[in-house]
């Protein structure tokens, strides 16, 4: 049975989600904030947490970052279910490391295939280095390492640069880096996949990740 943090300070919203999560056969925890989320979680470790962006104390995207450096919760999938939908407010979520973002109102039956699309995500994660044109990657740790520098990626840009250099030389269509990256289920911005290449560019090199237009991006050998 997964478990599941729930975080938001409206209790009407706390009921039904959990309702509906419960029905499904979910555990689900709920609390109001983010200070006690991020408590909550060091002591539950939580298969996924939802969060909403706007709430007292701490907002959704601070409490994401927080997890996020939590060594304990590295594993931990991040969701966010937020009334913002702006790109602008999606972006800032992925960057903080989530893995999916949903914006309010959605109707249960969706919300569920979403959360379950994020968890299968979870099952048989690669924990392995892999070095390609001087770019060496460790996915335990979500580190990236070039010409003996040290990087720490936010976790989309790490999945992504994962993504192009298990397989370098490959065209990887916008289409299948959406669906591996973002989940196939989930709307972002357009220029969501190119905000995040020109990221990794200007940390990396231009170099490292070829634009074929009309296509997609793969990694140079």
């Amino acid at each position: 049975m997964e478990k599941i943090l729930l975080v938001d300070d409206e209790n009407d919203i706390l009921e039904f989600v959990s309702y509906n999560l419960n029905k499904e056969g979910f555990q689900v925890i709920t609390c109001n904030n983010g200070k006690e989320a991020i408590q909550i979680a060091q002591k539950e470790t939580p298969d996924l947490i939802i969060l909403d962006v706007m709430m007292p104390e701490m907002d959704g995207i601070e409490t994401c970052h927080e997890i996020r450096n939590i060594t304990k919760l590295k594993d931990t999938l991040i969701m966010f279910l937020s009334a913002r939908s702006e790109d602008y407010s999606q972006l800032a979520g992925f960057d903080a490391g989530a893995d999916d973002y949903i914006s309010k109102p959605i109707k249960p039956k969706l919300l569920v295939s979403r959360i379950k699309a994020v968890l299968r995500r979870k099952v048989g994660k690669a924990k392995t280095e892999e070095i390609h044109a001087g770019v060496r990657i460790d996915r335990e740790k979500y580190l990236v390492f070039k010409d003996d520098k040290e990087y720490s990626f936010p976790k989309k840009e790490f999945e992504l640069l994962a993504l192009l250099i298990s397989k370098p030389g490959i065209v990887f269509t916008r289409e299948v880096i959406l669906d591996n990256v973002w989940g196939g289920e989930v709307v972002v911005g357009d220029r969501t996949i190119d905000v995040h290449i020109r990221k990794l560019r200007e940390k990396l090199g231009d170099e490292i990740i070829k634009t074929i237009k009309g296509v997609g991006y793969k990694f140079e050998m």
